[in-house]
């Protein structure tokens, strides 16, 4: 994709009951597993065109993610297609806000939709490792905040104990190359990560 392949059509919206819903009906496993611990939350711009990217271990980590923003911003996370394939999930997640991504290769069409949603100055959120407890980091993060022109908010998920923990860094510049972000960010989640 060059500058002149950013989508221009109209970003895909958010229901707001169905997105409170959503956070609302996951917080109850969350909140029965432990308590919420968040650090780092004044790092999250409350307003403009912002990327969430964070580690993944578990089920749940977009939705401790989504519980631990502050209230004025709503993420629409990249999920993996396969969950699309069921047609009720597909209405529920969809409607509160994610959108689908094939992991098994380059998904222009997920990046498109991911650029006209930050466009709109909304928020997204990546997991940067791709699957669940992935130890390799692709560069779609990067490629979609250089091309956005979009900051970075680093952010890590841990459960410590009876208590989830969520760490959110500063807000890394989109700068550089591809692979020089994208190592940045892994070494930023890393270091937000519990000892």
């Amino acid at each position: 994709m060059t500058k002149t392949d950013v989508p221009t059509a109209k970003a895909p919206t958010v229901n707001p009951f169905m997105y409170a819903l959503v956070c609302f009906t996951t917080g109850i496993p969350i909140y029965l597993q432990g308590t919420l611990h968040v650090e780092g939350r004044e790092h999250v711009p409350l307003t403009g065109r912002v990327i969430v990217a964070g580690n993944h271990e578990s089920g749940l980590d977009p939705f401790v993610i989504a519980q631990a923003l502050p209230k004025e911003r709503k993420v629409q996370f990249m999920a993996k297609k396969e969950l699309f394939q069921n047609p009720v999930l597909r209405y529920v997640i969809g409607t509160g806000g994610s959108f689908p991504v094939d992991r098994e290769g380059n998904d222009v069409g997920a990046v498109r939709t991911a650029l006209r949603i930050l466009q709109a100055e909304g928020m997204v959120g990546i997991f940067p490792e791709g699957t669940r407890g992935g130890t390799e980091l692709h560069g779609g993060v990067a490629l979609i905040a250089l091309k956005a022109k979009a900051p970075i908010v680093p952010v890590s998920v841990a459960k410590v104990k009876r208590r989830w923990l969520v760490r959110f860094g500063a807000p890394i510049p989109p700068e550089g190359r591809i692979r020089e972000l994208t190592e940045r960010v892994g070494r930023t989640i890393a270091e937000l990560r519990p000892t």
